[in-house]
C-alpha cells in the first residue's frame, strides 16, 4: 500500500483519538467524520468499510442486546429500589454505605456494560447523598471504580474485555476459570483502599435516614418474568458455546432483547418505540466507525509495521512482553478510551506473535475459529487487564467516568480532572501491579 495512504490513515486515527481526549466535539461525530474521510480519500471503499463493521457483528450484537434488555426493565423501578436498599443497609454508618455501593454495583457490572450500569445507578446517588448529608462526588467516583473493575469478572462485563476475548475465541466458561479471579482481586483492591481514599465518609455517622425516598417496585409480575428472562440469558452465556449447536453471547443477548421487548409490549409497561428510541445509538455508531478506522490501519499496513517493531524490541520474551503490555496499555488507557485502544492493539499483537514465530499465520484470518497457542495468551490477558483497569486513572479513561461526571454536573457539582486524578492514580497503579503479579504467577510461573 502506498506510503501516503498509510500516513493519512495514521494521522486520521490519531486525530480522532485527540478529539476524544479533548472532547472538542462529540465522540461519535469525531469517529464518524474520521471513518468517512478514509472513504472520501479512497483509502477504503464503502463495501470495505461495511465489511469491517460486519466482522465485529458479535461485539455490536452483544451491546445492542444488553442495552435493549436494560431499557425494557427500567419502568419497573428495580434499579431505584436497589439503590435505596443500599443506603438503608448502611444503617447510619459511612463505611457500610461505601461497602453497599461496592456490593450493589459489582454483580450488576459483571453482566452489564459498566457505562450502562452507571447510567442507571449514578443519578440515584446525589439526591440520596444530599438527604443524608454526605458529599456525593466521592460516591460517584467510587461507583465508577467498581464499575470499571468488576467488568473483569466476566467476559461480557466490559466492552474491551469482550472484544479481546472474542478475538482469541475465548468462551464465557474459559474466561471464568482463568481471568475472573483477577477481576475479583481488582475489586478487592478498591475495598482495601476505602478507609484511606474515602476516609471522611468512612468515619461518618449518617443521619436523617427516615427522610430517604422509598421507591416501590412497579409491575412486580412483569419483573418476575423479566428475572426469568435475565436468568435464561445468564445461563446461556455460560453454557451456550458448549452446546451441540454453539450459541454465541451476542446471539443470547439479542434473544434476551427480543423476549424483553415482547414482555414490555404485552404487559404494556412501555412501548417498543420508546424502548428502541432510548437505546444508546450514538455509542453503537461510534463502535462501528472505530472498527472502520482500525480496518484502515490494517489495510494500509500500519499495524503490520508497528508489530514488526515489537518483534525487534521484545523478540520471543512473552513474559516480559506481557508485563510491559499491562502497564503500557493501562497508562495509555487512562487517557485514551479503551475500546478504540484494544481494537487497535488486537491485530497488532496477533501480527507480533506471528512475526516472532509463536503462532501460525492462520490466526490472522478474520474467520479463524481455532485455539491460539497457550504460550501467547498471557499477552492478550495482559491487554484485558490493562485496558480495563487503566480506565480508573483519569476522568477520560472510560465512558463510565464521563457518564458520572455528567450526572454530577446535572446536580450542581463538577468532577474536575484534578479531583478524579487524586483518587484514580493510586487505585490504577495498585490495580495494575496486582494484575501484573496475578498474570505472572497464574500464567507465566504456575502453568
Amino acid at each position: 500500500m502506498a506510503t501516503w495512504q498509510a500516513t493519512v490513515t495514521l494521522v486520521t486515527f490519531l486525530s480522532v483519538i485527540f478529539l476524544l481526549i479533548t472532547e472538542w466535539i462529540h465522540f461519535t461525530i469525531a469517529a464518524f467524520l474520521g471513518a468517512l474521510f478514509l472513504i472520501i480519500a479512497n483509502i477504503m471503499t464503502m463495501p470495505e468499510a461495511l465489511a469491517y463493521i460486519g466482522k465485529s457483528h458479535g461485539t455490536l450484537g452483544l451491546f445492542f442486546g444488553v442495552m435493549v434488555m436494560v431499557r425494557a426493565f427500567e419502568p419497573t423501578k428495580v434499579f431505584e429500589y436497589l439503590a435505596t436498599k443500599m443506603v438503608i443497609f448502611a444503617r447510619g454508618r459511612g463505611d457500610r454505605l461505601l461497602l453497599g455501593i461496592v456490593g450493589i454495583t459489582t454483580p450488576i457490572c459483571a453482566v452489564l456494560p459498566n457505562a450502562t450500569t452507571v447510567m442507571l445507578l449514578a443519578p440515584l446517588i446525589p439526591p440520596m447523598a444530599q438527604e443524608i448529608g454526605v458529599d456525593f462526588v466521592p460516591l460517584l467516583i467510587l461507583m465508577v471504580f467498581v464499575a470499571n473493575s468488576s467488568g473483569l469478572l466476566t467476559i461480557v462485563g466490559d466492552p474491551a474485555t469482550y472484544i479481546v476475548g472474542d478475538s482469541i475465541n475465548m468462551s464465557f466458561v474459559d474466561y471464568l476459570g482463568k481471568l475472573s479471579l483477577g477481576g475479583a482481586l481488582a475489586v478487592g483492591v478498591i475495598v482495601a483502599l476505602l478507609p484511606f481514599l474515602f476516609r471522611k465518609i468512612w468515619r461518618t455517622k449518617l443521619e436523617n435516614l427516615e427522610r430517604l425516598p422509598h421507591p416501590k417496585i412497579n409491575h412486580p409480575r412483569t419483573l418476575i418474568i423479566g428475572a426469568v428472562i435475565t436468568a435464561f440469558v445468564l445461563t446461556f452465556f455460560v453454557i451456550g458455546e458448549s452446546l451441540p449447536i454453539p450459541v454465541s453471547p451476542a446471539t443470547v443477548a439479542l434473544l434476551g432483547a427480543g423476549l424483553a421487548l415482547m414482555l414490555a409490549h404485552h404487559s404494556k409497561i412501555d412501548t417498543v418505540q420508546h424502548i428502541l428510541s432510548d437505546v444508546d445509538w450514538s455509542t453503537l455508531i461510534f463502535f462501528m466507525c472505530i472498527f472502520v478506522l482500525i480496518g484502515g490501519l490494517e489495510k494500509t499496513g500500519v499495524i503490520a509495521s508497528m508489530s514488526g517493531i515489537l518483534a525487534v524490541v521484545l523478540g520471543k520474551n512473552i513474559a516480559l512482553a506481557s508485563i510491559i503490555v499491562v502497564f503500557f496499555v493501562g497508562l495509555i488507557s487512562s487517557v485514551v478510551p479503551n475500546i478504540p485502544l484494544v481494537v487497535a492493539m488486537v491485530p497488532l499483537l496477533k501480527q507480533y506473535v506471528v512475526n516472532v514465530g509463536l503462532a501460525d499465520p492462520s490466526v490472522l484470518a478474520n474467520d479463524f475459529t481455532g485455539q491460539f497457542p497457550e504460550i501467547v495468551l498471557p499477552l492478550f490477558y495482559a491487554m484485558m487487564y490493562g485496558a480495563t483497569l487503566g480506565g480508573n486513572g483519569t476522568l477520560v479513561g472510560a465512558s463510565a467516568n464521563i457518564v458520572a461526571a455528567g450526572v454530577a454536573e446535572q446536580h450542581g457539582r463538577r468532577i474536575s480532572f484534578k479531583t478524579f486524578l487524586r483518587y484514580g492514580i493510586p487505585v490504577m497503579i495498585i490495580q495494575l501491579v496486582v494484575a501484573a503479579i496475578y498474570i505472572t504467577l497464574r500464567f507465566l510461573i504456575w502453568t
